[in-house]
């Protein structure tokens, strides 16, 4: 992140939205927008908006796996496909 491109006021964001999001679309970086000097928002391209919920729905997906680990929620490969070859040979 630029810090003196990539923070801009909301008075910028109003005057400039369209240059704003020209940037933002070019550059594939967010830009954090402030109000009184106060960070508020952050705008950013659908696609590494896209990117960032999916990172962060596999690093949810982890540590749940490694919670159930460590509690011994968890079965052996082997097992599992042992049983799955049994109930598709049954039917």
């Amino acid at each position: 992140m630029n810090i003196s491109t990539d923070i801009k006021s909301v008075t910028y964001l109003k005057s400039k939205a369209a240059d704003l999001l020209k940037q933002i679309n070019e550059t594939g970086r967010p830009v954090v927008i402030t109000q009184n000097g106060e960070p508020r928002a952050v705008l950013q391209d659908p696609k590494s908006y896209d990117n960032m919920r999916n990172a962060i729905g596999i690093l949810k997906l982890l540590s749940q796996g490694e919670e159930d680990i460590k509690n011994g929620r968890s079965k052996l490969q082997k097992d599992v496909f042992e049983r799955m070859e049994k109930s598709l040979r049954g039917k």
